[in-house]
Parts: C-alpha cells; structure tokens; sequence
C-alpha cells in the first residue's frame, strides 16, 4: 500500500472514530489532522472539500468525505 492516507477529524465525531478504527483493524496507516484545534488543517481540509463535514479522508489524490467502508476498500485495495 504505497498511497498516502490522511484523515481530517474532530474529538466528537463518531463517523471518524468508526474510520480510524477501520484503518487500525486493516493495518492502514494514516496521518491525523484534528480540525477542531488545528486551523491550518482544517482550512487545508476545505480547500480540498469545500466543505466544514468531518471525516474528510483523502488517499492518494483521491477525497473521500464521510465513512464509507466499501468505497475506502475498494480504494486501498483491501
């Protein structure tokens, strides 16, 4: 697996919570970005999505918003 996988997150937000546990259960590596705290991320993550939404997932140059499981299998080839 040679994408890069960056995931844009808040403390409260169960959908990342379910995300980051789908990568740690496959042994996907990513790199966390908490919006809440973090304002350059979290204007990074709406110049990529246009949006304020979290999960924002991007892997490779592919953007994700939300967790969809089938949809980041099929992208990591899991």
């Amino acid at each position: 697996m040679d994408k890069k996988v960056e995931i844009y997150t808040t403390p409260t937000c169960h959908y990342c919570h379910m995300a980051k546990d789908f990568f740690k259960a496959n042994g996907v590596a990513y790199e966390e970005h908490d919006v809440m705290t973090d304002l350059a991320a979290r204007q990074a993550m709406v110049d990529k999505s246009g949006q304020m939404g979290v999960p924002v997932i991007v892997v490779g140059d592919e953007l994700i918003v939300g967790f969809d499981e089938a949809h980041l299998r099929s992208m990591l080839g899991l």
